[in-house]
């Protein structure tokens, strides 16, 4: 069963169209670099706000463990995404968080990264690499590689996703999960409502015994 994690969100209205829609997962951009970043206290008031099955993903970047487990806390979240260099070690201090490890993709060396997180990540967010950018490029690489990291364990299809390559993607990596930002934006950090729609219909018949899960569970029920 394909989930959809919706990313990037600052706005309440476009949390709740995603989660409507059918997303599985939302998540909050905690970097002060992003043109998506978002407060601590305005992710909670978000989240709060949100349906009980549809998981709060905290995306974290440069952010001490201690910082991390402050937002973990007061948002509420039930999943926490690693950009950078975050060792096993440090990620292991959140045994009651399910952990995304994101990959940076180039090529086949890019993989290498994953080695050692096998046994801890729950899932491997996978994203395109760019030089001096942790994240959100809003390009695709090259989804062959996505199928050679599918060995490491769950994948999360990302990097320049949108509702017209959405279905090619999806038949050809056959991922756990999509994780979707700018390909449905209007403006850096605001969703354009018109493709949030046309995303979750263009992947309507990889869904098509849908159910709400357990947000606890995300990702990897």
């Amino acid at each position: 069963m394909l989930r959809i994690k919706i990313c990037g969100l600052t706005r309440l209205k476009d949390a709740l169209l995603a989660c409507e829609l059918g997303a599985d997962a939302v998540g909050f951009i905690f970097y002060s670099k992003s043109p998506r970043n978002i407060s601590l206290q305005a992710a909670a008031i978000i989240a709060e706000q949100l349906p009980a099955h549809v998981a709060r993903v905290g995306v974290f970047v440069d952010y001490s463990i201690e910082e991390i487990e402050i937002h973990r806390r007061a948002v509420g979240l039930h999943a926490l995404q690693f950009h950078g260099d975050y060792s096993a070690r440090e990620m292991a201090q959140f045994p009651s968080s399910r952990l995304i490890k994101v990959a940076r993709l180039r090529d086949l060396s890019s993989l290498e990264g994953l080695t050692g997180f096998q046994n801890l990540a729950h899932a491997f967010l996978l994203d395109t690499y760019e030089k001096d950018k942790p994240g959100g490029t809003g390009k695709t690489f090259d989804w062959q590689l996505a199928l050679a990291a599918k060995r490491f364990g769950n994948i999360i299809l990302a990097g320049g996703l949108n509702p017209a390559n959405m279905q090619a993607a999806v038949r050809f990596v056959q991922p756990y999960a999509i994780d979707v930002n700018s390909g449905v934006e209007a403006a850096p950090g605001i969703k354009d409502l018109h493709k949030l729609r046309q995303l979750f219909e263009q992947v309507k018949e990889f869904r098509r015994d849908w159910q709400p899960t357990n947000a606890a569970a995300f990702p990897v029920a």
